[in-house]
C-alpha cells in the first residue's frame, strides 16, 4: 500500500484537507505538533515520503530524515485520520519544541540538528531542499517527479521557498499554450483558490478543462517517445545552408557576367548592394518577429500572420504557399534548360528542345519530390552534398581565374588586367536595356532570405536559427556575388570573336579598347554579332573555370537545392495556413503524416502545380510573379514590425535588438517600389490579389486571437482618441444620445435592445446595463463568464453596444453604480432607458418605489430618462427556458442557434405556427417535453422582434408636451435617419389654447424648420385640460385602491407610522394636490388613443414627479394610465439642456 505523508511542519504549518495532523486539544495546549502530525493517515500506513499528486509542483516534505536522533519512530495509526475530513487550518509551531515522544522536532527536515534551525526573512523556517522529492515506491531515489492532482484526498503539499502554501513560484509550465510541443502546460493556483474562504472546498470547481488527473510525468514520458524520432535542425543544417542554396541560384552562373557586361562594374556593385539593402533589412525584421516569442512552423505565413492578424497573413500565407510551388517549376526548367544545353552540343535531342525540357522536367520533380517525401532529414542531407558541390563550382571559377591559357584568349579572357578593369568599369547599356532593367534580372538571385524561416517548424531552437542564419547567409552570398562580379568584370572583355587570327602583329594607331592594348582586334563585334565576351556568352563562368563540368554541376546543384528548398517550403506554409482554418475549403491539406507530421497532401499539390507550369515550359512571364509574390512577402514582414513597434503593445518585446521601426518601414515601402522596377503589371496584380484575399478573410471573420498588431494599435487609438476627446467641451451640435440601457441579460428584452439601438447605431454610445442580485460569490462567478459571453453575443448579432454587468443588492442600487461609473471620459451616458415595469400591481410595492427612484436618482445625476412599453411587455426570458439555456450555451452550439432563430427571426411575418414550431423546438432541447405557447406568449414573442422589420409607411408620433432641452423631438428624427425607419412620417403634436390653433401651428413649424427637421404634419391640441370620462377615473381610483393610506380614517400616529414605514403609500392629501395632474394623464391617454392608435411608435413628453411630494404609487399610476392600451410608446424626459440649435 502506498504511504501517504504526514503532515509537514515548518515555521507556518499549513494543515491541508486529508493530512493527517494535531488533534483540536493538542492546537489549543501550545500549538506543539503532537504525535498526530507525525503519524500515519489512522489506517495504518506508515508515514514516509510520498509524491502527493497535485497539478501544481509537489514537494512534501520528508520525515524519515527528520527524525530524532534516538531514532525512535513515531507510532503509526491514531486519530489523524477523523480529523483530516475537510479541513484547511493553518496553525503556527515552534520549531525548537520538543515532538510529543521527547525526541526535538526538526522542522528542517535535516536528521540530528534539533532546535538549531535558521531563520531568515523575518522567521520564515528555511527547510532543505535535499531528498524532499522522491519517486513512486523508492524511499530515496531521489529523481524529481512533479504530480498533478491527488484524486483520492484533495490534498496540497506544496513546498514554496521552504513553506507549505499553495501559492507556486514562477515557472515557464504554467506560461505555455495548451498545445505547446516542448513540454507539459500546468496550471497555476487560481486566485479563488488562494482567496476564497476556508470553509469552501478548495477546489470544488474541479480541473481546468474538466480534466481529472493528468499526471505530468505521464506526459513528459510521452512525449519523449514521440519525440525521438523527430528531426531538429540547427542553423547551420536548417537555416544558413538552406538560405546560401536559394539565395545562389541560376543567375551566378549564367546572368552575372552579363549583367557585369551591361552596368559594368561599379553599377553591378550598386545593383548587388540595392538588392542586398532589402534583404538585409527584411532579414533583421525577420529575425525581429521571430525572436519574438516561441515561432511554430509556417514560416513567413506565421511571422505575418501572429503579427498583423488573419487578414494579411491568410493572403499572404496563400500567395507565399503559390509562390514556392511556382518557383520549383521555374528552377526545375532552368536545370532542364541546360541539360538540353549540354544534349544539344553533343547532338542527343530526344525530340526538340521544348519537349525535351519538359521531359527532364517532369523526371527531375519526381526524384525531388521523392527526396522530400523521404523526409527531412534526407532531404538535408541532399542539400549539404548540393552545397558543396556549389562552393566546388566557385572555388573551381575562382581558380581559374588565375590560370591565363592562351587558348581562351581570343575568347576575351586574359586574367586580371587593370585595361580590362578600367574599360568595364562603366556601364555600356546595350539592346534598350537600362539600369533597372538589370536590376529587375538581377533581384530575383537576391531572394532566398526566408528558406530558413519557412521550415521553423523543424528547427531546435527558431528563436536563435532564424536571425544567424539568414543574416549570416545575406552576408556570405552578397561577398561571393560582388567578389565574382568584380572579378569577371577584370579578366573578360565585353566583346570577343572566339577567332584566333585576331591577333594584332602590328601596332594599330587607333588602338583604344583593353584588347587592342592586350594584342587582340575584336573591332569586327562593332559591326557584326560576337559570339564571346561578357556581352555575348552567358557561359563565360563556364569559360573562365579551371575544370569547366563542375560549373556544369554548380548550375545543377544552385538550381535543383532552389526547387528542393521551395518544394520543402510550399506544402509547411500550405499546411500551417490550413491548420490555422482561414480557408474552410484548404482544411484536409492541413493534415500530417508521420513523427514529423510531415505534409503529404501539401507535397502531392505542390507537385502537381509545378508539373503543371513545367509542362508550360515558358517561365518568362511567371518569374516576375514570382518575385512580386516574394517581394510582397518582404514588405509586409518589414511593415509588421514597423506596426508592432508603432502600436507599443506591451508583448513586443524581440529578444534581437539591431532593429528599427523606421528602417523597418523603409524596408517595406523599398519592396514596393522594387515590385514596380522589375514588373509594373506584376506588381498591380499582385496588389489586387493580396487586396482580394484580405477583403475575403475580413468578411469571413476567422474565430481566431493571436493578438496581433493590428488590436494592439486599434486599442492604442480608441485610447489616444478617448484622451483627446476628453479635452473637448461639449458643444449642443454635438450632442449624441449616449444611452445606459437597463436591459438585464441582453437577448431577454430584444424589442428594447433593438429600439434604441435604432438610433444609436453610429450616432452614439449604447451600454447594456445588467444588475446581478443574490449572494455575492454566485454573482461574481456569473459576472465573469457573462462578460465576454454577452459581449461576443453583441457582436455576432451586429449589435454596436457594450455589456456592463454590476453586483448590488438591488435595481436602485445597481442603476446608481452603473449611472455614475458606466463609460468613459466624454463617452459617458446621458440617457437612462428602462422599459415599463409591466407587473407593477402584482409586483412587491418596495420594487416599485425602487423602481420609481431609479428615475428621481437618474435626474439627479442629470441624466435623460427614456421609459418604453409595449402593450405585450419587453422580457422574453421566461419563454427561452432562459436559465438552462444560457448555462448551456457554451457547451450546446445547437442550443444557442436554436434560441438565436428563435429571437432574431429576419422573416417580415411570423406567421402563428412558425414561433410556435420554433419554441417547441427550444423547450424540447432546454427542458424536455414540448409545450406549446399561450395566446400571450404568442403576441409578446410576434412583439419583440417588430422593430427588426422595414417599419413601412407609417406614422411617427410626437407628442411633444413639454420642452424638455429637445430630447423628445431628436429622437425620433435619429430613427427617420435608419434605412428600417426612412418611410416613417414625423407627426408632432402639441398642446394649446382654442383661440391661438394657427398661431400656435405656425410658431412650432417656424422652429421645426429652423431645427432643420422634416414633418408631415403638426397638430395642435386645445382641449388637453378637458374633464376625462367618468368611467376612466373611476377606474383609475379603483387601480390605486390598495396603494392608498386613507390618513383621515386613522390616528394621526399610526398614520405618521404607516407613511414612515411604507412610503410609497399615496396619502389623501397628495391625491387631492396632484388631482388636476391626474386627470390630465387620464385625458391624455384619451387623446391618444383618438390621435395615435395607428402610429408605428409613439414618443411622448414624460410627467415629471417632485421628489418627495408623490409617492412612487401614484407615479407609477400616472404612468400606467397614460400609456396603456397603446402602440409601442416612448416617454422621454431630456436633462433640460439643449440637445437642438439652429445656429450653424
Amino acid at each position: 500500500m502506498e504511504p501517504r505523508p504526514a503532515a509537514p511542519s515548518s515555521g507556518l504549518g499549513v494543515e491541508l484537507p486529508g493530512a493527517a495532523g494535531p488533534s483540536p486539544a493538542e492546537d489549543a495546549a501550545a500549538g506543539l505538533p503532537g504525535e498526530g502530525a507525525a503519524a500515519g493517515d489512522g489506517l495504518g500506513r506508515a508515514p514516509g515520503p510520498t509524491p502527493s499528486q497535485s497539478r501544481f509542483q509537489v514537494d512534501p516534505v520528508s520525515e524519515h530524515a527528520g527524525r530524532a536522533a534516538g531514532g525512535k519512530e513515531p507510532p503509526a495509526g491514531g486519530r489523524g485520520g477523523e480529523e483530516a475530513k475537510g479541513r484547511f487550518r493553518v496553525n503556527f509551531v515552534d520549531p525548537a519544541a520538543p515532538s510529543a515522544d521527547g525526541s526535538p522536532w526538526d522542522a528542517a527536515g535535516v536528521g540530528g540538528e534539533g532546535p538549531g534551525v535558521s531563520f531568515q526573512n523575518g522567521g520564515d523556517t528555511v527547510l532543505s531542499e535535499g531528498g524532499s522529492l522522491h519517486s513512486g515506491g523508492g524511499g530515496g531515489s531521489g529523481h524529481h517527479q512533479h504530480h498533478h492532482y491527488d484524486t483520492h484526498t484533495n490534498t496540497y503539499y506544496l513546498r514554496t521557498f521552504g513553506h507549505n502554501t499553495m501559492d507556486a513560484v514562477p515557472r515557464i509550465d504554467y506560461y505555455r499554450h495548451t498545445a505547446a510541443q516542448l513540454g507539459e502546460k500546468l496550471l497555476r493556483p487560481s486566485l479563488a483558490e488562494l482567496h476564497d474562504e476556508l470553509d469552501k472546498e478548495p477546489f470544488e470547481d474541479g480541473f481546468a478543462n474538466g480534466e481529472e488527473s493528468t499526471p505530468a510525468r505521464d506526459a513528459v514520458v510521452t512525449y519523449t517517445a514521440e519525440s525521438k524520432g523527430v528531426v531538429k535542425f540547427g542553423w547551420i543544417k536548417g537555416v544558413l545552408v538552406r538560405c546560401m542554396l536559394n539565395i545562389w541560384g541560376v543567375m551566378l552562373f549564367i546572368r552575372l557576367s552579363w549583367i557585369v557586361g551591361q552596368a559594368g562594374i561599379g553599377l553591378s556593385v550598386l545593383v548587388i548592394m540595392m538588392a542586398t539593402v532589402v534583404t538585409t533589412i527584411t532579414g533583421l525584421s525577420t529575425s525581429a518577429i521571430a525572436t519574438n516569442g516561441f515561432v511554430r512552423g509556417g514560416g513567413a505565413y506565421y511571422l505575418i500572420s501572429r503579427s498583423l492578424g488573419p487578414e494579411f497573413g491568410g493572403a499572404i500565407g496563400l500567395i507565399f504557399a503559390f509562390a514556392n510551388a511556382v518557383a520549383v517549376a521555374m528552377y526545375v526548367v532552368g536545370f532542364a534548360e541546360t541539360v538540353v544545353e549540354l544534349l544539344k552540343e553533343h547532338s542527343l535531342l530526344m525530340i526538340d528542345e521544348l519537349n525535351d525540357i519538359r521531359i527532364i522536367g517532369a523526371i527531375t520533380v519526381v526524384i525531388l519530390l521523392g527526396i522530400s517525401v523521404a523526409g527531412m532529414e534526407w532531404e538535408a542531407k541532399a542539400q549539404i552534398v548540393l552545397l558543396v558541390i556549389l562552393l566546388l563550382a566557385i572555388a573551381d571559377f575562382v581558380i581559374g581565374t588565375f590560370i591565363p591559357l592562351e587558348s581562351k584568349k581570343p575568347k576575351g579572357f586574359f586574367s586580371y588586367k587593370p585595361e580590362i578593369f578600367n574599360e568595364n568599369f562603366g556601364p555600356d547599356f546595350r539592346e534598350e536595356e537600362t539600369f533597372f532593367s538589370v536590376f529587375a534580372i538581377f533581384f530575383p538571385a537576391a531572394t532566398g532570405i526566408l528558406a530558413g524561416a519557412n521550415i521553423s517548424g523543424d528547427l531546435a531552437d527558431p528563436q536563435s536559427a532564424i536571425p544567424k542564419g539568414t543574416l549570416l547567409a545575406i552576408l556570405i552570398t552578397t561577398v561571393v556575388y560582388v567578389g565574382i562580379a568584380v572579378s569577371v568584370g577584370s579578366c573578360v572583355v565585353r566583346d570577343a570573336t572566339g577567332n584566333i587570327n585576331d591577333t594584332i602583329v602590328t601596332e594599330l594607331t587607333n588602338c583604344t579598347s583593353a584588347a587592342c592594348k592586350l594584342n587582340f582586334d575584336f573591332s569586327y563585334c562593332e559591326s557584326s554579332p560576337c559570339s564571346y565576351g561578357l556581352m555575348n556568352n552567358f557561359q563565360v563562368m563556364s569559360m573562365v573555370s579551371g575544370f569547366a563540368p563542375l560549373i556544369s554541376a554548380g548550375i545543377f546543384s544552385a538550381t535543383l537545392s532552389s526547387a528542393l528548398a521551395s518544394l520543402v517550403s510550399a506544402p509547411k506554409i500550405f499546411q500551417a495556413l490550413c491548420k490555422d482554418n482561414i480557408y474552410p475549403a484548404f482544411e484536409m491539406f492541413a493534415k500530417g503524416y508521420g513523427k514529423n507530421n510531415e505534409p503529404l497532401r501539401g507535397y502531392l499539390l505542390t507537385f502537381l502545380i509545378a508539373l503543371g507550369f513545367i509542362l508550360i515550359a515558358e517561365l518568362n512571364v511567371i518569374a516576375p510573379i514570382i518575385s512580386n509574390f516574394f517581394l510582397a512577402s518582404y514588405a509586409l514582414i518589414n511593415f509588421s514590425v514597423f506596426h508592432a513597434s508603432l502600436a507599443k503593445s506591451p508583448g513586443w518585446r524581440p529578444a534581437f535588438k539591431y532593429y528599427n521601426m523606421w528602417i523597418s518601414l523603409i524596408g517595406a515601402i523599398l519592396c514596393c517600389i522594387v515590385m514596380f522596377v522589375i514588373n509594373w503589371w506584376a506588381a498591380l496584380l499582385t496588389y489586387v490579389i493580396v487586396l482580394g484575399l484580405y477583403i475575403y478573410v475580413t468578411y469571413k471573420k476567422p474565430d481566431v486571437n493571436w493578438g496581433s498588431s493590428t488590436q494592439a494599435l486599434t486599442y492604442l487609438s480608441a485610447l489616444q482618441h478617448s484622451i483627446r476627446l476628453s479635452g473637448v467641451e461639449d458643444h449642443v451640435k454635438n450632442f449624441r444620445p449616449q444611452c445606459l440601457v437597463m436591459t438585464g441579460a441582453p437577448n431577454s428584452r430584444p424589442a428594447l435592445l433593438h429600439l434604441v439601438h435604432d438610433f444609436t447605431k453610429n450616432v452614439g454610445l449604447m451600454i447594456c446595463g445588467h444588475v446581478h442580485m443574490g449572494p455575492r460569490r454566485q454573482a461574481m462567478k456569473e459576472m465573469s463568464i457573462d462578460q465576454a459571453k454577452y459581449q461576443r453575443w453583441l457582436i455576432k448579432n451586429k449589435m454596436k453596444a457594450f455589456y456592463a454587468p454590476v453586483h448590488a443588492d438591488d435595481l436602485r442600487e445597481g442603476a446608481q453604480y452603473l449611472m455614475q461609473a458606466a463609460g468613459l471620459g466624454r463617452m459617458k451616458p446621458n440617457t437612462l432607458v428602462l422599459g415599463f415595469k409591466k407587473d407593477w400591481l402584482q409586483a412587491d410595492k418596495r420594487e416599485v418605489d425602487m423602481y420609481i427612484n431609479v428615475f428621481h436618482d437618474a435626474f439627479d445625476i442629470q441624466y435623460g430618462v427614456v421609459v418604453i412599453r409595449l402593450k405585450e411587455g419587453l422580457d422574453i426570458s421566461h419563454l427561452q427556458g432562459q436559465e438552462e439555456l444560457l448555462s448551456s450555451q457554451e457547451k450546446s452550439p445547437g442550443v444557442k442557434d436554436v434560441v438565436l432563430s428563435m429571437e432574431y427571426s429576419k422573416k417580415s411575418e411570423l406567421d402563428t405556427s412558425k414561433p410556435s414550431g420554433e419554441k417547441t423546438v427550444t423547450h424540447k432541447e432546454s427542458k424536455g417535453p414540448a409545450v406549446p405557447l399561450n395566446v400571450a406568449d404568442q403576441k409578446l414573442l410576434e412583439a419583440s422582434t417588430q422593430f427588426q422589420k422595414k417599419q413601412g409607411k407609417k406614422t411617427i408620433d410626437v407628442w411633444w408636451l413639454f420642452d424638455d432641452g429637445g430630447l423628445t423631438l431628436l429622437i425620433p428624427y435619429l430613427l427617420t435617419t435608419k434605412k428600417k425607419w426612412k418611410d416613417c412620417k414625423i407627426r408632432v403634436f402639441i398642446g394649446g389654447k382654442i383661440n391661438r390653433i394657427d398661431h400656435d401651428r405656425r410658431a412650432m413649424a417656424t422652429l421645426l424648420s429652423k431645427f432643420r427637421i422634416d414633418f408631415s404634419d403638426i397638430m395642435v391640441l386645445g382641449d388637453i385640460n378637458t374633464k376625462p370620462k367618468k368611467e376612466n377615473v373611476v377606474a383609475f381610483d379603483e387601480m390605486i385602491e390598495p396603494y392608498r393610506l386613507h390618513e383621515d380614517d386613522k390616528e394621526q400616529d399610526i398614520a405618521d407610522k404607516m407613511k414612515e414605514d411604507e412610503p410609497w403609500r399615496i396619502t389623501d392629501n397628495e391625491l387631492e394636490l396632484y388631482k388636476t395632474k391626474t386627470h390630465r394623464q387620464i385625458r391624455l391617454n384619451e387623446l391618444l388613443k383618438e390621435h395615435s392608435s395607428t402610429a408605428n411608435i409613439i414618443v411622448m413628453s414624460l410627467p415629471v414627479a417632485r421628489k418627495g411630494a408623490v409617492s412612487s404609487a401614484l407615479y407609477m399610476a400616472w404612468l400606467e394610465v397614460l400609456s396603456k392600451d397603446l402602440p409601442p410608446i416612448l416617454l422621454v424626459r431630456g436633462n433640460h439642456q439643449s440637445v437642438l440649435t439652429f445656429y450653424s
